[in-house]
């Protein structure tokens, strides 16, 4: 099953992620090229902005089946695009051993949208750029 990503959701990875054509280390030393693709990078590696929206969509596409592989419950495009992001920028792993999906999966929309404000940390620290993008997701999947 697939679903189309929407734009909002394509919108915030490009905003919280930017985008760079030289590989560099993310704040937890993870190689990372273009709109925070990770799949093989390595130091010294250069894309072009074509490539970089390859991968986007690619990444984003993945993070899509994580969210679909999930969540049991239905979703809005604002909730499915807000949750795309989260795996995007999180992993599976994270949705899938979080209250977030559990409150989710209950039914309770409103309970789980008030859990992405807890995932603002990254190797052990908090980062005010995380808690701004999880508000942004927050806000998409009340929209």
């Amino acid at each position: 099953m697939s679903r189309r990503i929407p734009d909002a959701a394509l919108a915030l990875m490009r905003e919280f992620e930017g985008c760079r054509l030289d590989a560099y280390q993310d704040a937890v030393g993870v190689w990372t090229i273009g709109y925070g693709h990770t799949k093989g990078v390595k130091a010294g590696d250069s894309i072009t902005q074509e490539q970089a929206e390859a991968f986007l969509l690619d990444d984003a596409q993945d993070a899509a089946g994580g969210v679909l592989g999930a969540v049991k419950v239905p979703m809005t495009d604002g909730q499915f695009g807000a949750l795309v992001d989260f795996v995007f920028n999180l992993g599976p792993g994270a949705l899938a051993k979080s209250t977030l999906l559990r409150k989710l999966n209950a039914g309770d929309y409103a309970g789980a949208q008030a859990e992405f404000a807890k995932w603002c940390h990254a190797g052990g620290r908090f980062y005010a750029g995380l808690l701004r993008r999880r508000k942004a997701e927050a806000a998409l999947f009340g929209s």
